[in-house]
């Protein structure tokens, strides 16, 4: 994935032209999305969630979710806290954690 100078604050893409669309669609939600998904994460605290349990506590396609995992990962908000749980596909998740505090 190619990303755009300003990723992870800025959506990344691949270079193809509905790709960079979709990424400037974003822009203006980004901040927001990001925000809801740390706390999400914040408040379920050492337990932590997977991206399907992230997309399924906030009522967001799983497809709006992972980037926003991707970027927060990125910016040093969220780490992989080496848990790992079952998704419905019988495959094993990455459980997300906060890093530090969120306010």
């Amino acid at each position: 994935m190619m990303h755009d100078h300003d990723y992870p604050s800025v959506p990344g893409h691949r270079g193809v032209d509905t790709s960079a669309a979709a990424a400037a669609s974003l822009t203006s939600s980004l901040s927001y999305l990001q925000a809801k998904v740390l706390r999400a994460i914040a408040d379920a605290a050492s337990r932590g969630l997977t991206t399907n349990e992230l997309a399924d506590a906030l009522r967001i396609d799983r497809g709006s979710v992972q980037p926003r995992t991707s970027e927060l990962r990125a910016k040093g908000r969220i780490r992989d806290s080496r848990q790992r749980r079952l998704n419905a596909n019988g495959k094993k998740a990455i459980v997300w954690v906060v890093v530090g505090e969120v306010r």
